[in-house]
């Protein structure tokens, strides 16, 4: 699994050669995190999905930030942020959004934002702020809900898929 994966992933000299990273080497060149084992990947991918849920281009920035502080495979946290894009933010919102209504008891159904109305636009901005504060509360507890759901999945998911792989890697090499 070690060799399949480092085909794909950048390694230490990626960041050594890079300006732009230079001052932060002491952090990002912390031997944790580029190691690869079954501990470090499953914290990385849990780190990712976790921080993939983060609005905008903060993503990234949250699964670096959580890679350091966990001291998890950084690349792999990096790399599986990108299962949010802009074909998937939307249907991710929208369960995280009902995933809070759920919990928090809220039976109204979906609130449509107010159709924009170019001729009172200060209307439309103040409806569309209250809008706003009133999806606020549930989808912010359902991201947070969904975000450790899927982190745990991933996590869980990455420790089997590693155990399997060693399984039959024994298993090849005693039939060798």
């Amino acid at each position: 699994m070690r060799q399949f994966l480092k085909k794909y992933l950048p390694d230490r000299s990626t960041v050594e050669n890079n300006r732009w990273l230079r001052p932060f080497a002491n952090s990002l060149l912390h031997p944790d995190l580029w190691h690869l084992n079954r501990r470090s990947a499953a914290g990385g991918v849990a780190a990712g999905l976790f921080c993939g849920l983060i609005p905008g281009p903060l993503q990234m920035i949250g699964a670096a930030a959580c890679a350091l502080f966990f001291r998890v495979n950084l690349p792999l946290a990096l790399l599986t942020t990108l299962y949010t894009n802009p074909l998937t933010i939307v249907p991710l919102y929208l369960l995280a959004y009902q995933i809070g209504r759920l919990l928090l008891g809220d039976g109204n159904g979906f609130l449509a934002p107010p159709a924009f109305a170019p001729t009172d636009f200060v209307g439309w901005t103040q409806a569309m702020q209250q809008w706003m504060l009133q999806v606020a509360e549930p989808l912010a507890l359902g991201l947070i809900v969904l975000a450790s759901g899927l982190a745990l999945s991933g996590w869980l998911l990455t420790r089997l898929a590693w155990r399997i792989w060693v399984t039959l890697a024994r298993r090849r090499r005693g039939q060798r």
